[in-house]
């Protein structure tokens, strides 16, 4: 597979492990709510103009476009497994930056995760 292919597929994974930290931040600033009757319109307005929900929203866009062109020229069966990489950043940048708990079942399920992606992009 070509450089520029690998490079769509991880920035397009990137950008969706970034997209899941900033609206997680988001929902950190806002707290925790509930939408109801009484409160729909409201809270959506504050999640709306949350400045991280909305860069999490745009970095999911661009995720989206980046990975329209991967898989315009990578099997989809090849590209779609390298989006676990985004399931072990964003667990690992989650930890780093947000002060989430990984525990150490989670760091080999992770460990597991990357082995299988690197098995997919070697066959």
């Amino acid at each position: 597979m070509a450089l520029s292919n690998w490079i769509l597929i991880l920035g397009a994974v990137l950008l969706g492990a970034a997209a899941q930290l900033l609206l997680k931040a988001g929902t950190n600033a806002v707290g925790h709510f509930a939408f109801t009757s009484e409160n729909l319109l409201p809270v959506t307005w504050q999640l709306a103009t949350q400045p991280h929900i909305l860069g999490g929203v745009f970095a999911y866009g661009l995720s989206m476009v980046l990975w329209i062109m991967a898989l315009s020229r990578v099997e989809v069966s090849l590209a779609y497994p390298m989006v676990s990489i985004g399931y072990a950043l964003t667990a690992l940048a989650a930890w780093h930056f947000l002060g989430e708990q990984v525990s150490l079942m989670r760091l080999m399920g992770i460990g597991v995760i990357i082995l299988g992606v690197f098995i997919i992009a070697r066959s």
